[in-house]
């Protein structure tokens, strides 16, 4: 089954506690699970930066849902591709905390490519190999862990 990836920033629209972000996390977790797609939030406070990816359908599900939501807005979509394999397959959804300098260089990165090289995963200096890279520690040890969010935040 062919998969498919988008990634976008957005705004946060509001005063958003961690206990807020829990349960819109915990929504998505639900939503996703049916759909078939996993993916990561990033939010520090101020922005949020999601990639997700699975099938085309389920992702077009979800986009349409990350419209429609109101908890942010100027949702600006940096990527939106076929990928060859989940980057991250052990979360319907999972979001980690950030400092607002990694959302602006991740924003900021080359996403045109993120599914590239040749199909074999994205480029080396690409904001998703970046994205990768950051995310890599927070990864679970075994499959089937499922979190809503870091244990270290």
């Amino acid at each position: 089954m062919p998969l498919c990836a988008i990634a976008y920033v957005s705004d946060v629209a509001g005063p958003l506690s961690a206990a807020h972000l829990d349960a819109l996390v915990e929504d998505a977790i639900r939503f996703n699970s049916l759909a078939g797609v996993t993916g990561v939030l990033l939010c520090d406070g101020s922005r949020f930066l999601q990639y997700f990816e699975g099938p085309d359908d389920g992702v077009s599900a979800v986009h349409e849902r990350v419209l429609q939501a109101r908890s942010h807005r100027a949702i600006h979509k940096l990527g939106h591709a076929r990928v060859p394999q989940r980057y991250f397959p052990y979360w319907s959804m999972r979001w980690l905390g950030v400092e607002p300098t990694l959302i602006a260089e991740l924003s900021a990165g080359d996403w045109e490519a993120f599914a590239d090289r040749s199909l074999g995963g994205p480029p080396v200096d690409s904001a998703m190999e970046r994205l990768m890279r950051f995310v890599a520690p927070h990864l679970p040890e075994r499959a089937g862990v499922q979190e809503t969010r870091s244990s270290a935040e």
